[in-house]
């Protein structure tokens, strides 16, 4: 048995260290196990920078939006803000649900009853198109989740099945020499590296996510609450049923 390192092995040992190296030298179950780790945490980053730009989007507009009304512009003119705004907005899908429902009540003659149902039907309809809009921007997201959840087991599994390969390999060539040995468990170990490449950032950023989107859903919520004020303001005046409009 040889135990002394020969340089040359070592070099070469050394060279096969890189990424790229460890992947083409890999055993065919570890190179299926990398290519998943690898796609998996390439298709979480395409799903994080989507999230990420389109709730920056979002938020940047209900900040403005809300500031708006809160300064004193009419929820009957922020129709006019929405002009440009994308058809899947959350604002947009619940301004118009909730004008829509207006509208539909607007030839009723109302007593104060009446006036009560129509702010309670708004309310509703209003926290519906509000769920079904979030529900819409959480899509993806449990898949943040799995992949965080997953990743460092299939990472696990490729490592144990390199080692066992490594061992085999060890025992066939009857050299326990480090030069010889450390190829193989570094192809193995590298497949938890990218189980954790992959797991690391999604359970990050599905937090991080998770967190945005609750908080844009306050600043909805709010957004509704004013609208009610509005409708409820209007419905007091004498004669003005239709001073809400539809965007």
């Amino acid at each position: 048995m040889a135990d002394s390192i020969d340089p040359a092995v070592a070099a070469a040992a050394a060279h096969a260290m890189s990424p790229i190296d460890l992947f083409l030298q890999a055993d065919t179950v570890v190179k299926a196990v990398m290519i998943i780790l690898i796609l998996a945490s390439a298709w979480s980053w395409a799903v994080i920078l989507d999230k990420l730009v389109r709730l920056h989007l979002l938020q940047k507009r209900a900040g403005k939006l809300v500031t708006s009304i809160q300064a004193g512009l009419p929820v009957a003119s922020v129709a006019e803000s929405f002009e440009n705004a994308s058809p899947t907005d959350p604002f947009v899908t619940v301004y118009k649900a909730m004008v829509e429902e207006h509208t539909r009540s607007s030839d009723l003659v109302f007593s104060e009853s009446q006036r009560d149902s129509l702010q309670e039907r708004v309310h509703r309809v209003g926290q519906l198109a509000s769920a079904e809009a979030l529900d819409h921007l959480q899509s993806r997201l449990p898949a943040l989740a799995t992949i965080g959840a997953v990743a460092p087991f299939v990472g696990l599994f490729g490592t144990v099945w390199g080692i066992m390969n490594s061992f085999q390999g060890i025992a066939a060539a009857n050299n326990t020499s480090l030069a010889v040995v450390a190829p193989g468990i570094a192809e193995a170990l590298f497949a938890t590296a990218l189980g954790l490449v992959a797991a690391i950032p999604a359970v990050v950023f599905y937090n991080r996510i998770g967190a945005d989107i609750g908080r844009y859903g306050k600043r909805l919520n709010a957004f509704i609450g004013v609208f009610e004020i509005e409708l409820s303001r209007q419905l007091s005046k004498k004669g003005d049923r239709n001073g809400l409009r539809a965007a």
